[in-house]
């Protein structure tokens, strides 16, 4: 179990460092430069020159890779000239939004989707197996901008119940001030990711379902209840976990437009307004961040298969046994 730690532990290390070398070469790739987008279009080449210099970015671009990588390890995201403020800082003070909006929808989507796949499994091929797989289709294929603004349209614009905008509050007590405010971006990751959940919820009990120890089981007499929960639920967690590891990119890019659409100070909003000021730093930075949760969450998702399941560790240590 610790070499299969120490292995996953490695590769998640190296593929952030291959992500963030390619995010650096992308970004110096990118047509302008950042001297342009602070100073201005009309700025003087010596201006510009002495901004390259006093910012290291006159350096080979190994050198400047290297010296980012440094920062990294400190801590230093970049720092933002046109908000004047740290890279760093921002992402502290707007990432509890981020968390709260997120984590709601993450968990009131497993809350829907988990029994609701199990159902749609255990009666496959009736009329609510039926029904309720035509709306998770629906909502799997519909993106996230569009079903924002449907609930919008339909919640806020036509029946008046809900605010179509979140609390503008910078501080997650701000955000949570305003609980009605939430509740349509909530709504919006939610629907989502029981679309997405109970697809593959349902999928892993149909295949758990067929196996010889569910049969044997019931064979034997034991009640469905039981079947279900001792012997399908928990061997159909092996996928779900899984699942939850490789939604968290999914979540983060949903999160994003969530926050634009309904104008949530996150850390979401500040990237889109950064992609369209040209703002590098903050570009960079958080893009870092979020391959960093995105590898965290990959490593999170094999450490729990391999507890829910011990074989995961032990074939990846020893090989398969003959």
């Amino acid at each position: 179990m610790s070499g299969f730690l120490l292995r996953r532990t490695l590769q998640a290390a190296a593929v952030l460092v291959g992500v963030t070398l390619v995010v650096f070469v992308l970004e110096h790739l990118t047509p302008g430069s950042l001297a342009h987008a602070i100073l201005g279009p009309r700025a003087s080449r010596s201006a510009i020159s002495a901004f390259n210099s006093a910012n290291g970015l006159d350096h080979p671009l190994p050198v400047q890779y290297l010296d980012f990588l440094w920062r990294l390890l400190h801590g230093n995201l970049g720092y933002s000239y046109r908000l004047n403020r740290s890279v760093a800082s921002l992402v502290i003070s707007q990432a509890p939004n981020d968390l709260i909006l997120v984590g709601l929808g993450l968990l009131l989507a497993l809350a829907i989707a988990l029994p609701l796949g199990i159902l749609q499994a255990v009666r496959r091929g009736g009329v609510i197996d039926e029904l309720t797989g035509a709306t998770t289709l629906t909502l799997y294929a519909m993106p996230s901008y569009w079903l924002a603004l449907l609930l919008i349209a339909g919640l806020s614009i036509s029946a008046h119940l809900l605010p179509a905008e979140a609390g503008q509050s910078s501080g997650p007590l701000g955000l949570l001030a305003d609980p009605l405010g939430l509740v349509l971006p909530v709504l919006t990751l939610t629907l989502i990711n029981v679309a997405w959940f109970s697809r593959y919820t349902r999928a892993a009990v149909i295949e758990t379902l067929a196996q010889e120890y569910v049969r044997l089981a019931r064979a034997k007499g034991l009640p469905e209840r039981l079947v279900l929960t001792r012997h399908v639920l928990r061997n159909s967690l092996l996928t779900v976990v899984t699942l939850v590891g490789m939604a968290v990119p999914m979540l983060l890019t949903s999160g994003l437009v969530v926050e634009y659409v309904f104008n949530i100070p996150g850390v979401g909003l500040s990237y889109y307004t950064a992609a369209a000021n040209a703002d590098y730093p903050v570009e960079l930075g958080v893009t870092v961040v979020v391959a960093l949760l995105t590898v965290l969450g990959s490593l999170a998702a094999d450490l729990a298969y391999a507890l829910l399941d011990p074989r995961i560790g032990t074939l990846s240590a020893d090989g398969p046994t003959p």
